[in-house]
């Protein structure tokens, strides 16, 4: 018994032979049984074969091994000469397995419209042979030659339709595996997106913190020790809250397969010999911790919450938080030292989160500094809006300052 791996190599080795070695190594073989037939004991009341039998058999069965080349006309020619065999009283038998298997061709490869009429110039032939012997009665050779005919085209039918659906089928294959190939792509793409807007709202919210207690203490450092230390204390919280939440996001991104990750207790199981834990996504709750953190850096921020609160989803939850993150780091950035105000409304369809700032600016201490201006937090804080079909307003006050407002369906 051959093993799975050598069955496996026949077959591969089976489909890199060319289809024109096995039409030629059936058509010997055809040729070769169809002469030790003829040579063979003939009934009586025909002839046996001789040269012109062995040519005419040899021209019906050698031509199979281009039967795939054109095989209308080659059925027409090799019915054409099985018919001169049978003219000349030569046994029909010897020479039946051609004739069928250009049929079979025929069938296999061309529409019924033109496998038809070669099947009934088959039968015809064939019943033209029968009146050539007395073997069998006229009814017997009438239908054998209108079962075999319709029982080859038959198989040849099926075997053209499983052609044609083994076809569609690489057609869809390929066209799944591509679109497939689209969709990790534009996965991939998304991913990459979500990443660099997480990122963003970690490193531009604390980074600005840091860079402005780090200005102020150095503003201070001789003059007030105390407010130095208190500006240094903050810098050591807020890079501590800074690096949780980058632990955390890594975390999520080196989950292997069979890591929990079960709504907001989660807990990474390392290569290494700690478990290292890593905490839910901030959401609204998270809100007076952030809004401490904005006060220590120098703006003051008054948290407004209006209506029933209520449970939301942890992705709503975490865009409204980043959003309010966003939109503070943005007021410490471009509108120092302004004052904020923070209102969080819970309507009975939606969550509607402001933020909004006076607009106040004094000049800036030297050496105090502040970060440079980035273009991507309300481009990220609007896609983070869509992806919960929500919406985001921002612009300029009236009054002066600047508003940014959240839609959310909730």
């Amino acid at each position: 018994m051959l093993s799975t791996t050598a069955w496996t190599q026949l077959r591969r080795a089976a489909e890199r032979v060319p289809a024109w070695a096995y039409d030629g190594a059936i058509a010997l073989a055809i040729t070769a049984v169809s002469l030790l037939l003829g040579h063979d004991r003939t009934p009586v009341g025909w002839s046996g074969l001789d040269t012109v039998g062995t040519l005419l058999t040899c021209a019906v069965n050698l031509p199979l091994a281009f039967r795939r080349r054109n095989p209308v006309i080659l059925c027409l020619g090799v019915l054409a000469v099985w018919t001169v065999y049978v003219a000349l009283d030569y046994w029909p038998v010897v020479n039946t397995l051609g004739p069928l298997l250009a049929l079979y061709t025929v069938a296999s490869s061309r529409p019924l419209r033109s496998a038809l009429p070669c099947a009934l110039l088959l039968a015809g032939v064939w019943n033209f042979a029968g009146t050539t012997g007395h073997e069998s009665a006229w009814a017997t050779v009438l239908g054998q030659s209108l079962l075999y005919t319709s029982v080859i085209c038959g198989f040849g039918h099926l075997a053209r339709k499983s052609a044609q659906r083994n076809v569609e089928l690489a057609d869809l294959t390929g066209q799944l595996r591509r679109e497939r190939a689209g969709a990790e792509r534009r996965a991939v793409a998304e991913e990459r997106v979500r990443i660099a807007r997480e990122l963003h709202d970690v490193v531009a919210h604390h980074m600005s913190v840091i860079s402005v207690q780090a200005g102020l203490a150095g503003y201070v450092f001789d003059s007030d020790p105390r407010t130095a230390r208190g500006a240094l204390g903050t810098i050591s919280d807020t890079s501590k809250e800074a690096l949780a939440e980058l632990r955390r996001l890594l975390a999520v991104l080196r989950v292997e397969e069979g890591d929990r990750l079960d709504g907001g207790d989660a807990r990474l199981v390392e290569r290494g010999d700690a478990d290292a834990a890593f905490g839910p996504a901030p959401g609204l709750d998270q809100l007076p911790e952030l809004a401490e953190r904005v006060r220590g850096a120098g703006i003051a921020v008054r948290v407004t919450v209006t209506g029933e609160p209520r449970d939301l989803a942890p992705g709503l939850g975490q865009c409204a938080y980043r959003v309010v993150q966003e939109a503070l780091t943005n007021v410490l950035k471009h509108a120092y030292p302004a004052q904020a105000y923070v209102t969080v409304g819970y309507e009975p369809r939606q969550l509607a989160v402001t933020v909004t700032n006076d607009g106040r600016r004094t000049p800036v201490p030297p050496g105090l500094g502040s970060p440079p201006p980035s273009g991507h937090g309300l481009i990220g804080m609007r896609e983070r809006a869509r992806i919960y079909g929500g919406r985001l307003e921002a612009g300029p006050r009236a009054s002066g300052g600047f508003e940014v407002r959240l839609l959310l369906p909730a």
